[in-house]
């Protein structure tokens, strides 16, 4: 017999696709994310741009749209998308090469407990993680079970000395995902009702104005927050985020949603392999099954 419970939640091994960011200046972002982060170009077009490791994975797509205002500060859209690397030498690297390239979009660093990060703004405004993992038996929980984190100072020029390979040589982002996505939205309760009860996340982590959401027991793999939008509308078109990827294993875990998404009155397509379905702030989620 099926658990009703367990058909709501989505599966254990959903990740993070490729995040779509609507440009302006198509080369310019196209040098910050391949020359500074050291992402691959996997394929170029007029006015799109895909880029990702060398196992052909998308990380960012770049889609060129000159007539869009830029996003506000304080509107709904993207916090930040969070690059995901395997260890620390892959991150020392990628960090130096931005440091050489792109200094002054370094915004920040910290160590979370469960991970170790370096923010950056990119050349049109939009936020940048680039992060590793703790090993998960290093995570800390409570005695409800709640995983444990912080904002604790991480020094990056320490970081670089203990992790940069000694050659010295800048590391591609050759075998970097995307980790999570971070949201602004315009309430908590309002996302948790999206992303938690209706696309079947869990969460792990609640501050109030930040909630923080996964499956299969990740730290994260979309975190939203208030702190410069609470009370946002709908967005409006602009650039910045287009659109957000979620990857689920099979065609049934894309009915299964298909299902919960319709129960819930929401306007969504699906075309069996793949479904797309906006926010409450119209920030466009599409889940597809792995190939």
């Amino acid at each position: 017999m099926s658990n009703p419970a367990h058909e709501a939640r989505l599966a254990d091994d959903t990740a993070m696709g490729a995040v779509e960011l609507l440009v302006r200046d198509l080369d310019t972002m196209t040098s910050y994310y391949h020359d500074a982060v050291g992402l691959d170009v996997l394929g170029a077009h007029a006015t799109t741009v895909s880029l990702g490791n060398r196992a052909g994975e998308q990380v960012v797509v770049l889609r060129q749209e000159k007539d869009l205002p830029p996003a506000g500060r304080r509107s709904a859209g993207l916090y930040h998308t969070a690059i995901l690397f395997p260890d620390h030498a892959s991150l020392a690297g990628s960090l130096q090469s931005v440091a050489r390239r792109a200094p002054g979009t370094f915004t920040g660093s910290a160590d979370h407990l469960f991970s170790e990060a370096f923010y950056f703004t990119d050349p049109e405004g939009n936020g940048l993680e680039l992060y590793r993992d703790r090993p998960r038996d290093q995570w800390t929980y409570d005695s409800d079970g709640n995983l444990q984190s912080a904002t604790l100072y991480l020094d990056p020029n320490e970081f670089l000395r203990t992790h940069l390979r000694s050659s010295g040589a800048e590391a591609r982002a050759a075998d970097s995902t995307v980790g999570h996505v971070h949201l602004q939205v315009g309430d908590i309760p309002t996302a948790r009702a999206f992303y938690v009860d209706t696309l079947g996340f869990d969460v792990t982590i609640d501050v109030g104005s930040a909630l923080f959401v996964s499956a299969g027991g990740y730290h994260h793999h979309i975190a939203m927050n208030t702190w410069a939008s609470r009370g946002a509308g709908p967005r409006a078109a602009s650039l910045g985020l287009g659109q957000v990827n979620i990857d689920v294993p099979t065609r049934d875990e894309v009915a299964k949603l298909a299902e919960r998404v319709r129960l819930a009155g929401l306007r969504h397509t699906d075309d069996g392999r793949t479904l797309t379905v906006a926010d409450p702030w119209n920030t466009q989620v599409r889940v597809s099954a792995a190939a």
